[in-house]
């Protein structure tokens, strides 16, 4: 389940409480008449099935509230009440197949911005991949892999449309690619959150671009080149299936204006 909130302008209040109260996959339906004060209107909030909540965030977006008042939507993590699980029988599909564009856009454009927390993750990531293939130890590499923040920055691509295996390029290097990739996607659409961990240490970009230093360094020019062309498939790979299975999934959808980004602010 997910949880609502609507700053509305009073205008607009009934047309959105008929959205709310005409959709099955809402329920606990809330309304604080003249609670919001800036922007001034009416507070409404409400639970939804998760597998609703793009048709009903759809109609509300439809009716101008994202851009003169608020929506936010949060996750519920335990909900006790036979209304609750009313609203999720009758909601169409399955919760863990359900997409919510809005939260994906949000979760990918967070996770892709270049900042110093990004960049400080991935420094100790290469850093500590270098030390691993160094050592030879693959439970260092196996770390940077899981530490490393790449997969936000290639999922939000794909929206906007021994060691030796971090230098030796081979035709399973694109193929764990695009299984990580199609995994990665259908975690961040879906609420099976923990298959991440298992594509950050599926893929090895980090090790790639750690190894790229490390061979620079040595000199050893064609297993810098080697290690380049691993970076490469993978990031390819990833993008390439984490699109697919987007596009996939929008086509999988339900027919209507739910199938591309809802709020255009």
């Amino acid at each position: 389940m997910l949880h609502l909130r609507v700053v509305c302008p009073t205008p607009l209040t009934e047309d959105a409480l008929a959205v709310l109260r005409g959709h099955a996959g809402a329920t606990h339906l809330v309304a604080f008449p003249g609670a919001a004060v800036d922007p001034a209107g009416d507070v409404l909030e409400a639970d939804l099935a998760r597998e609703a909540a793009d048709e009903i965030l759809g109609k509300l977006c439809g009716l101008g509230i994202d851009h003169a008042g608020g929506i936010t939507l949060e996750q519920i993590d335990t909900a006790l009440s036979d209304a609750a699980d009313r609203a999720e029988e009758a909601a169409p599909g399955e919760a863990a197949d359900a997409v919510v564009w809005e939260d994906l856009l949000a979760r990918t454009g967070e996770e892709s911005r270049l900042n110093v927390t990004y960049l400080s993750f991935l420094t100790v990531a290469c850093l500590l991949a270098a030390v691993g293939v160094i050592t030879d130890s693959p439970v260092t590499i196996v770390g940077a892999m899981v530490v490393g923040p790449e997969f936000g920055p290639l999922a939000a691509l794909a929206v906007g449309h021994q060691v030796d295996f971090v230098y030796e390029v081979g035709p399973w290097s694109l193929i764990v690619a695009v299984l990580a990739g199609a995994a990665g996607m259908l975690s961040m659409t879906s609420a099976k959150s923990a298959a991440l961990v298992g594509v950050f240490i599926s893929v090895t970009t980090v090790p790639a671009a750690g190894y790229i230093g490390v061979a620079a360094i040595l000199g050893e020019w064609a297993k810098v080149l080697g290690s380049a062309g691993q970076l490469a498939v993978n990031l390819t790979g990833i993008v390439l299936a984490a699109a697919v299975v987007l596009l996939l999934r929008r086509r999988g959808m339900v027919s209507g204006d739910t199938r591309k980004p809802l709020s255009e602010g």
